[in-house]
């Protein structure tokens, strides 16, 4: 064997990610809002590409989801087999095509008598955070250095209103005192919402029970033995406070009022509303779904403005740069065309395959995986993962993201088709709704179940009631002893 160096030609195939490419994939994981967000950072970039108002915009929708789909392009899938296909013209002309928004655009945009659009988002609760509610009171009632050390205490307050930080670092932070920085804390704890500026909860529920003068040397060893209020040994209880059941009752039912939380009514920030990337709505002949085109502006490319900067005076390097703009705003709108087509096909053998869910509840959800919509749409799995990330879907049962859709079997006590993890836990949470006096144990659950021919083992009926956050049947008897005591 020769060590000397030499020269070989080899001939090997591979697939390339181009960025082109690789946006597209990029764009199957977005919703619609976050499109937009894209669509305008592409816009400010491309001179060549414009976009219109959602109210314009044209969602793609396919009539029938139950009814044989139509052969469509493969999405995502069919851009990596084209590879560098950004040569070819890719301007989609859909002036001459009328498409509908969604339901809402039936009723016509909300109005206040003077004609103007209500601006729902200004009934929003606008009152103050936590922090500037401490910082007001704290101003009306300290000064000079009290003040500042106040201002920094309240920096460290949660949203739920408790101090997370610890006294004697901030006195070394600071340069003061310690004693000076607990005298300011106990000025905090005298604040509105009671209980703000708690180190624990102990001290959230003592300082409202101070404020509600009950806090007596009874109240004081409740709240200092809440571990044995969490077991429910109220027996031990009696013991430690001295108090017989009627007192014990009448304690733990005031502990009960008081908020545990008290900073969570003011801070945080606005709630923001979920909005459906998809309407799924019953039609004549099955299911009409449609992409929700308000949160989706069209994208076109601007041929007039092209022409005119082609034929004016340019070099070479603008000649490149022209056409290097071109070719991605037209690669961006084939992107998105075959964004929404995908998403269309993945959502239309959703609903076929869980069309008894539409029609009949959670009860009658099927188990269904990835691969077998990717199998039965003929796309990879990894692009349907990509497609039922981050995007809701509306119908008349609510809202619902698409992962929703895709549960695992539980095999049938009687032989029957399995049945999917979510209709087990529907019904172990109406088991437990409904269970009255008697507490349901886990084998009993386990009982209930098989006659209603979920064939499952007491462990898994274990874990989805601590997933769907129900307790074990002696946390469920001690809370309801606590309830009525």
């Amino acid at each position: 064997m020769s060590l000397a160096p030499r020269l070989d030609l080899r001939q090997s195939q591979s697939l390339v990610m181009t960025p082109q490419l690789q946006q597209a994939i990029k764009l199957l994981a977005l919703s619609n809002l976050e499109i937009e967000a894209v669509i305008a950072e592409e816009v400010e970039k491309n001179p060549l590409l414009e976009s219109s108002s959602p109210a314009d915009d044209a969602p793609i929708a396919a009539p029938d989801a139950v009814e044989a789909a139509r052969d469509e392009p493969a999405g995502a899938d069919e851009l990596v087999v084209a590879g560098e296909a950004a040569g070819e013209s890719l301007d989609v002309d859909i002036a001459t095509e009328r498409f509908d928004d969604g339901p809402s655009d039936f009723a016509g945009p909300a109005s206040s008598a003077s004609g103007e659009a209500i601006d729902f988002d200004g009934f929003a609760d606008t009152h103050d955070s936590l922090a500037d509610l401490l910082l007001a009171q704290a101003g009306a009632q300290l000064a000079d250095a009290d003040l500042f050390i106040a201002q920094h205490l309240i920096d460290q307050i949660d949203e739920a209103g408790y101090l997370r930080a610890d006294l004697l670092d901030v006195s070394m932070r600071l340069g003061v005192p310690l004693a000076r920085v607990e005298a300011v804390l106990a000025v905090i704890h005298t604040f509105e919402p009671t209980g703000v500026g708690a180190r624990d909860l102990a001290e959230c529920l003592a300082l409202q029970a101070k404020e509600a003068d009950r806090y007596d040397p009874c109240m004081a060893r409740l709240i200092d033995n809440l571990d044995l209020v969490a077991r429910g040994d109220l027996a031990r209880l009696k013991r430690l406070c001295d108090v017989d059941d009627e007192d014990m009752a009448d304690m733990i039912r005031e502990l009960r009022d008081y908020d545990p939380k008290p900073g969570c009514r003011y801070g945080g920030e606005a709630s923001i509303a979920v909005v459906p990337d998809l309407y799924v709505t019953k039609s004549g002949k099955g299911w009409a779904i449609e992409i929700n085109g308000a949160t989706l502006p069209r994208v076109l490319v601007n041929r007039r403005y092209y022409n005119e900067l082609s034929h004016g005076p340019q070099d070479k390097a603008s000649k490149a740069w022209l056409t290097d703009r071109l070719a991605s705003a037209n690669w961006l709108v084939k992107a998105l065309d075959q964004r929404q087509r995908t998403i269309i096909r993945v959502a239309t053998e959703i609903v076929k395959q869980q069309e008894a869910f539409f029609l009949h509840g959670v009860a009658h959800l099927r188990p269904l995986t990835l691969s077998k919509v990717a199998d039965a749409i003929e796309m990879h799995e990894s692009t349907v993962s990509r497609v039922t990330s981050n995007k809701y879907l509306s119908c008349a049962r609510g809202l619902f993201e698409l992962k929703y859709f895709f549960t695992s079997a539980i095999q049938s006590a009687d032989g029957g088709d399995a049945v999917s993890a979510e209709a087990v836990k529907s019904a172990i949470r109406a088991l437990i709704a409904n269970e009255g006096a008697s507490i349901l144990s886990d084998d009993t659950l386990v009982e209930l179940l098989n006659a209603k021919g979920f064939g499952i083992a007491r462990r898994t009926v274990a874990k989805y009631r601590e997933a769907i956050g129900l307790g074990s049947s002696v946390q469920r008897r001690r809370a309801r002893a606590l309830a009525g005591g």
